[in-house]
């Protein structure tokens, strides 16, 4: 890669950024960046498809007998936190950083993977196939993002997720599985002793979720965690027995088990009513001796399991979550990323995929 194609990238990337700084984007409104997605690809020459708000496109060489490497992230964003200082909404330079709202999360790493895919666009000597796709929903993990696009897609072998990780490798991500959970009880009057008391049926089950330790930690992920983090019962009186108490269980849950090896443990060990909201955003892992993998220890990235969840637990094939950023800075007031972490990133991402095609 010439340093002239490079820069040319870098700087047409940083602008695209500002664009979608600039174009609100909150999950299930991301028509307007959809639209500047299209358009800026549309002007590199290169054709687009749109699945309602996800945006997608394949190389100029797509060969249905090679592999193909999905390149992914999103364009939606969270609303701004209360506490910020500066327009969320005007992209603000300065000290060596762009501030606004998504520019870390996850727009530096959108930009930085769209950049790669134009680099490689019009190769015709690659070992794999390349998919971009910008995905809406991601924040709220709706089903109209990522899910829904990749039936249309094809085939995927393996994925990059953009995420802001300082470019190092989250090889391994934990699972989510919200648990609603009733505790049955009898209601009765306080005074006399009648009814039988759902809380303290419930105060049993919550002491298991808190001390119980599921036997296999992962040397990237750590243990399994369970967290109670709602109570509450039907009454609205001070002197009845609740009959009902309900409870949710925040559970994060490593690669070593899958949501029904967890839910069959807690239906052995608890009296109450378990409901699992959802079982789609699962435990993920990559092999450490994928090509991807090896390609970035070559380059002196790390790797590591990242506690939070991304598109990467809807995946359905193995993915790499890696991008330009720092996770800390997402979400939070004068969200930022430093305009030299996105020329690293596409430079970096252009080096991890010319180690593999």
């Amino acid at each position: 890669m010439s340093n002239t194609n490079l820069h040319t990238l870098q700087q047409s990337a940083i602008e695209l950024l500002k664009q979608l700084i600039s174009t609100p984007s909150f999950s299930k409104e991301e028509d307007k960046t959809a639209d500047i997605l299209k358009s800026f690809l549309e002007k590199h020459g290169v054709p687009v498809k749109n699945v309602q708000y996800n945006v997608y496109a394949r190389n100029a060489h797509y060969d249905e007998n090679k592999p193909t490497i999905l390149l992914n992230s999103h364009h939606d964003t969270v609303k701004p936190n209360k506490n910020y200082t500066l327009d969320p909404f005007t992209p603000i330079e300065k000290d060596g950083k762009l501030f606004g709202l998504g520019s870390n999360d996850a727009g530096g790493p959108l930009v930085s993977l769209i950049a790669t895919f134009l680099h490689f666009y019009n190769r015709n000597d690659l070992k794999y196939n390349l998919v971009l796709a910008a995905s809406a929903e991601e924040e709220i993990s709706g089903k109209d993002g990522i899910e829904l696009v990749l039936p249309h897609i094809g085939k995927i072998d393996c994925a990059i997720v953009g995420e802001p990780t300082q470019m190092q490798m989250a090889v391994a991500e934990r699972g989510l599985m919200v648990l609603d959970c009733v505790a049955h009880g009898k209601a009765g009057h306080a005074a006399r002793n009648e009814g039988e008391n759902s809380i303290y049926k419930a105060i049993k089950d919550i002491e298991w979720f808190q001390s119980y330790q599921f036997p296999k930690v992962s040397d990237l992920l750590g243990p399994v965690k369970m967290s109670v983090t709602v109570i509450e019962t039907d009454n609205k009186q001070h002197n009845v027995v609740p009959a009902h108490t309900k409870f949710v269980v925040d559970t994060r849950v490593n690669e070593l088990y899958s949501f029904e090896d967890i839910l069959e443990v807690i239906h052995k060990n608890v009296q109450c009513e378990v409901m699992p909201r959802s079982t789609r955003l699962r435990s993920t892992s990559i092999a450490l001796d994928h090509p991807l993998i090896k390609s970035g220890v070559s380059l002196g990235r790390t790797y590591y399991g990242s506690p939070t969840t991304s598109d990467k637990a809807l995946m359905p094939f193995q993915a790499l979550k890696m991008g330009p950023g720092d996770s800390a800075r997402s979400h939070t007031a004068d969200e930022f990323i430093y305009v030299e972490e996105v020329k690293e990133g596409i430079a970096l991402y252009v080096k991890l995929l010319e180690g593999i095609l």
